[in-house]
């Protein structure tokens, strides 16, 4: 099988429900670091109004957004990283085959 997106597979889910953390960009609430803190955004009045007559928890919302967008970011700089060994081992694929083809 040709590699084309080695984290596609991945899940994004834990078995509850729950973002998975990347690592490498992991917080834990359990430490110091993982603290809350209050800060300003800036949002549209409209999308703002929505979400508050929606009932949307946006710090909840803004979190969970982070982290799939920090997933995202590290899945792309781990693709750029070794975008070379996945076209040397697409390239061999391409030759040869995969190490099990026609062992069976």
């Amino acid at each position: 099988m040709r590699i084309i997106d080695a984290h596609a597979a991945a899940q994004r889910y834990s078995a509850h429900g729950q973002p998975r953390q990347p690592r490498g960009f992991a917080v834990s609430a359990r430490t110091p670091t993982g603290a809350k803190r209050a800060t300003n955004v800036s949002l549209r009045s409209d999308l703002l109004e929505a979400a508050r007559e929606a009932g949307v928890n946006l710090s909840a919302t803004l979190e969970r957004a982070l982290t799939e967008e920090l997933a995202r970011l590290k899945c792309r700089q781990w693709r750029e990283e070794h975008a070379e060994a996945i076209a040397a081992y697409n390239e061999q694929f391409e030759k040869h085959g995969t190490f099990s083809a026609g062992s069976f």
